[in-house]
Parts: C-alpha cells; sequence; structure tokens
C-alpha cells in the first residue's frame, strides 16, 4: 500500500468539512457562522494529525532475558542502536523524527515472573504501511529479536484500527513492575508496557481492552483526563 497514514488523514479533514457544509446548510444563523464551525472543526481535526506521527516503531538490540532491575544492560541509552536504526529508517525511503529511551516492563508467562527490556521508540513520517512493516522485519533480523512492535497512527473509526497507545506522566518503572505483577488479568492480557526516562508511561493494547487498559492506568496512578490517547494499528513484526 502506497498511499501514506498522513494523506488518508488529510482525507479524513476535507471528509469532515464536506459532511459539516452538508449538515449546516439552512441550519446555521449566517453563512459566516456557518464558515466559522466548519473551521474550527476541520482545525479539531487537524491538530489531532499533527499531534500523532506516521507510525511508531519500538526496538532493541538486547538478546538478553533481564530479570534484575539493577542489570547493567538496563542502564546503556543505546546511542548507537538510535543511529543505526535511524539509518535503515532513511535507506527505506522514510523519515525519523523523534526518538525515545524506553525502559519495558514485561509478563513472562514461560518465567513467571516480570522481565526488563532496554529499548527506543521512533517515530517516523513518511512511510506506507507495507514500507513500516518491511523496515521492522530488516531491524528484527539484523537484531535478533523475536519481534519488532509497530504502532501506525490512524483515526479512530478507521477499519484498519485495532489498538491504543495511553500516554501519561507520573509512572516510574518500578511502579509498573510492582502493578503488573500484582494484576494477573493485566499481564495476561496487556504483557506489560514502558516507561520514558522522564517517568511517562507507553501502554499500547488492544482497541477490545479499552477498559482493562483504562483500569490497569489507573492503578498506575494515570489521570485518564490528562492522559494522551491515540489510536492506530499494532503489529509485532518478526
Amino acid at each position: 500500500m502506497k498511499i501514506t497514514i498522513a494523506r488518508r488523514q488529510l482525507r479524513l479533514v476535507a471528509a469532515t468539512v464536506a459532511a459539516l457544509a452538508l449538515g449546516l446548510t439552512g441550519a446555521a444563523s449566517s453563512p459566516a457562522a456557518a464558515s466559522d464551525t466548519i473551521s474550527a472543526a476541520a482545525s479539531a481535526v487537524a491538530s489531532a494529525v499533527a499531534d500523532c506521527p506516521t507510525a511508531e516503531l519500538f526496538a532493541t538490540n538486547n538478546t538478553a532475558v533481564i530479570t534484575d532491575p539493577a542489570d547493567p544492560g538496563l542502564r546503556t541509552h543505546l546511542t548507537r542502536f538510535d543511529h543505526e536504526v535511524r539509518g535503515i529508517i532513511r535507506a527505506h525511503g522514510s523519515t525519523p523524527v523523534a526518538s525515545k529511551l524506553l525502559q519495558g516492563v514485561f509478563w513472562s508467562g514461560d518465567l513467571w515472573q516480570a522481565t526488563y527490556e532496554r529499548s527506543r521508540e521512533f517515530d517516523i513520517n513518511r512511510v506506507s504501511r507495507d514500507g513500516l512493516n518491511h523496515m521492522a522485519g530488516v531491524i528484527a533480523k539484523t537484531y535478533h529479536q523475536e519481534s519488532v512492535l509497530t504502532f501506525r497512527c490512524l483515526p479512530r473509526t478507521s477499519p484498519e484500527t485495532d489498538a491504543l497507545e495511553i500516554e501519561a506522566p507520573g509512572v516510574s518503572a518500578s511502579r509498573l513492575h510492582d502493578e503488573l505483577v500484582a494484576d494477573p488479568v493485566a499481564r495476561d492480557k496487556l504483557g506489560g508496557g514502558s516507561v520514558t526516562v522522564d517517568g511517562r508511561l507507553i501502554l499500547i493494547a488492544p482497541l477490545a481492552d479499552l477498559p482493562l487498559a483504562r483500569e490497569f492506568a489507573a492503578k498506575l496512578g494515570v489521570d485518564w483526563d490528562t492522559a494522551q490517547v491515540r489510536y492506530g494499528d499494532r503489529e509485532f513484526v518478526s
């Protein structure tokens, strides 16, 4: 699929404006009032689009299973890895934007305990669905990963939307660990999440598990009204 998410979202803005224009015909008190309402709606959609990159990619070069929070591997900044992955993104014709260092906490059913992962999240623009999938596959093979997680930002109403991403401040890796271990439903269905170095939770969950994700976020001290929630398509690429 060669059409980018940005183009798809621009069509969404146009469709929203057109729908509002039809719905307001004869209803607004004046043409100026209708124009102001349409402009406000278009601005709201455009703002939501601008706040989300085309796609996000979560990856690491670590191959060890880490169960000790004091493991030296969790202190690396993955600086060289950051440069290398950016190079892979550019080589595939896409644009790397921001990159965040993450501390992941995930539940292992095999080990029956929580594991830790140092990783990075890469924001990417100018990338199609197929291009993102191929890029993630290259990264998985290059760094010997079982899988690489991708998330494409989409409107909530898109037929391709199957997941949500919750981002909120005020969460530590230790708090995430403790709540994950204490909640058997969340650890089995959500699997875990990540925290940035400045204490922002990043949790990607299936759309069907929205109530559970919201409940688990509340246990972490997240105020849902101030959390940033994005919708899209997630995929584990091997």
